[in-house]
Parts: C-alpha cells; structure tokens; sequence
C-alpha cells in the first residue's frame, strides 16, 4: 500500500500550501524559523522522556518526576519533547485508559509557560509493547489493533485520542507521530538491527505514512505544527535524498536530526547524511529544521563540565549553520554519575548552555532564567 516511488517523488516536489497550518497557533514557522507568538523563537530544551510516569498509574517509563520543579526550573519557554504514548495513558491495575498522568504534564508546562513537543509513539516500542515497528507497520499495521497489556487502542485511535485531547493546549508546540521511524524489514523473531533489510519502496512507504497520519492530524487540529522526528543520519527510508522527499510531505512541517557520537563537532557526519547535507536539505523544502536529541555521555567515562563545553560548541555552530533549535538528550531525576550514561540532572552545567542559547517568543537574546 504505500506511494510507488514515482508517485512519492512527484507529490514531494509540489507545493504544500494547501495542507499548511491553519493560523492561530502559537508555534508556527516562518520559512526555515521558528516563531512563538508571532515572534522569533529559537528554542531549546530537554527531552524528558519520564515525565508521563506515575507508578500509581502506568507502567512508567523511568523514574518519576516531580513536574512543577522541572518546568519551573526551566528558562521561560524553553521546550521539551517528552513520551506520550498510549502505554502511559493506560492504568496498569484496570487496564482501561486513564489520562491523568499526561494530563499533569500538559498542565505543569502550562502552568509555568513552557513549550511541549509530545510524541506519540516509538519506532523501537521501548516503554511501549517493546516491539519494533517494520515496514508493514507503516503499511497498515498502525491502523489495526494492538494485542498487548498496554494497549487499548491502535495506534491511528491513539492519535485521534490524544490530539484531540491536547490540541487546544497554550503549551503545545508541536505533534510528532513517531520518534525515530524507519521502514525496515525485520528477518528474525528479535528484529535484530544487523539483520534488518531496508526494501527499495522504504521511503515511499514512509512518506505514505507521513501523508495519511499527518492528515489525519490535520483534520482534527488544523492549527499545530506537525514534526518528523527523523533520526537524520541515513536510515532506512530517509537515506540521503530520501531524507528531502519524506521531508517535503505537506504534513510535515519541521524536521528533525539527532546528533550522537561526534562530540564537540557542530556539524557532523558524512556528504550524503551529515548535519549539514540536512540543513541543505530542510533549505531546499524550506522548512525548520530542529536537531531534537543531542547526546553525550558522561559520568565516569567524563566530567559533566566538559560535556557541557563540548555541547555549547556544537549549539553555537550549528545556530550558525541554519537549524531552528536544539534539544539535550536527557533529563533525569535522578543521574548516575558512577555509570556512562546520557543522564543529565537537575543541577548539570547543560542547563547553564540552554539558557544562553535559547531565545523566547519575546526576545532574541539569551533569556534570563527566572525558575
């Protein structure tokens, strides 16, 4: 099912303007920057990706978060991205939906002005059913229902659930539907990721997902922005120019790239999937592109100063470059500085480095944290 290539590639370079936002909200784009409220915003932030967990509730997915003390602590308007799914919306004692965990999201983030990116799905099912999404779950699979503990829904009814339940959010920024998707071909019961295969119609497959689901999000919020979370570094269905025509999707509106492994190096990786092939590329289609996962490790393989240092630099020179914002890769309650990890904690230097970098709604400066 899915777009043949030919098909993919011709709507790809077509204009968009049909399927643009509607007016109204308070993220919107202005070719390949950010606005909020009507002013330029560069915006930066965390992933957070525990916030939705309340024990009493859900299954979790990681350690609780004491939410009022993690926005307020925040710049003002400042972003995060942060796990919507369906499994934290289900309660793990009754098995019937429950959306008081998210909602206390929604609400703390509103309550101290601060900007949320809620994703609604992983491509690795991680905190989900744990079952990596393959090609034919951008097929089909998504519009069929899930038999799992905690699932109540597919996922095509988790969207129109959860967009409509948020839509109307001040602190919505923007929908991403997938972190991550890729549309490979799983060869073993594990689909282990060295015998993964990425079929000839991977983007086409891809980009028909991104055509139906996003107009799916459309219709029920005309008026907020739709994010890709594309991974950006060459995977199936979004290698080197595949990366444009997914991209050029009318229900796209900002894409992403996550920056792993090149520490201290604002623009890394190769000519046909690097940083700045990206940035090129969202020129091209004219849209934001937000690097939306920052990571390094630190801990006893290195000091959280020198990660800071390192980060600082990428930001500084991939603003330079063009992208529209950056987000760390991630917030936790509570760091493991005796382990190698990403874990970044309340009092890490990385929040000293958002606050110089960011820009809010109403001024194009650092902004001062008040939290």
């Amino acid at each position: 099912m899915g777009l043949s290539i030919v098909a993919a590639a011709t709507i790809g370079t077509a204009g968009t303007a049909a399927a643009d936002p509607d007016p109204g909200a308070r993220v919107t784009t202005d070719g390949t920057a950010l606005r909020l409220d009507g002013q330029p915003w560069w915006p930066t932030g965390f992933n957070a990706y525990q916030l939705g967990t309340n024990w009493a509730v859900n299954w979790g997915c990681g350690a609780m978060v004491d939410l009022d003390a993690y926005f307020g602590a925040l710049p003002p308007h400042s972003l995060t991205r942060f796990n919507a799914f369906q499994a934290l919306a289900v309660d793990r004692f009754t098995g019937e939906l429950d959306f008081g965990p998210l909602d206390a999201v929604f609400a703390a983030a509103e309550a101290h002005g601060q900007l949320v990116i809620p994703v609604l799905a992983a491509q690795d099912g991680a905190c989900e059913d744990e079952a990596f999404k393959d090609r034919q779950w951008y097929v089909d699979g998504w519009t069929e229902p899930v038999d799992h503990e905690r699932a109540v829904l597919s996922f095509r009814d988790w969207v129109t659930t959860a967009v409509t339940r948020w839509k109307d959010s001040p602190a919505l920024a923007a929908w991403e539907l997938v972190g991550e998707p890729e549309t490979s071909m799983c060869t073993d019961a594990a689909c282990s990721w060295w015998l993964r295969q990425c079929p000839p119609d991977a983007a086409a497959v891809l980009r028909g997902f991104f055509d139906t689901a996003g107009a799916q999000v459309r219709a029920i919020d005309p008026r907020t922005l739709i994010t890709a979370g594309l991974t950006g570094g060459g995977q199936c269905g979004t290698q080197s120019d595949e990366y444009a025509l997914v991209g050029s999707s009318p229900f796209v509106d900002v894409v992403q790239y996550h920056d792993y492994g090149a520490d201290g190096i604002p623009l890394p990786g190769d000519q046909w999937n690097g940083l700045a092939r990206r940035i090129a590329q969202a020129q091209q289609i004219d849209k934001p592109l937000l690097v939306a996962e920052i990571g390094e490790p630190a801990g006893w393989c290195g000091a959280t100063a020198d990660r800071a240092e390192h980060i600082a630099t990428k930001i500084e020179g991939q603003k330079t470059a063009g992208t529209a914002g950056a987000l760390l890769w991630a917030f936790v309650p509570d760091p493991r500085p005796d382990s190698c990890t990403y874990d970044i904690g309340p009092d890490d230097e990385l929040w000293d480095v958002i606050e110089e970098f960011g820009t809010s709604g109403a001024s194009v400066g650092p902004i001062p944290n008040t939290g």
